[in-house]
């Protein structure tokens, strides 16, 4: 009972935490914890409602923030926006890339760390242009092939920025796990006859 509370303190200080980061002003476009968590949510957390609710629950408390910051004008960031939901069902399914890593094997994680930021950034920008987004220059894309590679050439700066922020902050969630349960969780001893 004792880890069970200490694990929940746990995910509750790392969503409070990841929640905070994203609205960090000034950071790297794109460099944010969420697909990491994700991931991470996917591969640890033995209960699967609570590996899905863990990401979209940062997002919510970072998005509450972001709102507030803006109504405040204290940002020029709104949390609520249009492709919200779009947004929140690509994380679910990023949650879903996490049921395929191994929690203690490095290639899986790094390549499930490639593979969600890939993901990630090729559905969110397809949405992006297939719901009438703007470009840089506040122009529609065009509903073209050129168009989509307009708006996938636009967001490479925030997809470069994802990329090391998944591989930064994946190594620090598993390797912080693989630390926790190895040096710190309760292992009864056995004993010899």
């Amino acid at each position: 009972m004792k880890n069970d509370k200490s694990i929940a303190v746990s995910f509750i200080l790392l969503v409070s935490m990841v929640s905070l980061y994203r609205i960090i002003p000034g950071r790297p476009l794109g460099f944010a914890p969420q697909i990491a968590m994700a991931l991470f949510a996917g591969s640890v957390v033995k209960d699967k409602k609570f590996a899905f609710l863990l990401p979209l629950l940062s997002m919510l408390i970072s998005d509450v923030i972001y709102q507030g910051l803006f109504q405040f004008k204290l940002s020029a960031v709104p949390g609520f926006y249009s492709g919200q939901v779009s947004n929140y069902i690509l994380f679910a399914l990023l949650t879903v890339v996490g049921f395929a890593i191994k929690k203690t094997n490095m290639v899986h994680i790094i390549a499930g760390s490639l593979a969600g930021a890939t993901i990630y950034f090729l559905l969110s920008n397809f949405t992006v242009w297939i719901g009438g987004g703007l470009d840089i220059a506040n122009q529609p894309y065009p509903k073209t092939m050129a168009g989509l590679l307009h708006c996938y050439s636009e967001a490479i700066p925030f997809y470069q920025g994802s990329l090391y922020a998944t591989l930064i902050f994946s190594g620090i969630l598993f390797g912080g796990y693989y630390i926790f349960t190895k040096y710190f969780m309760y292992k009864p001893q056995v004993t010899q006859l």
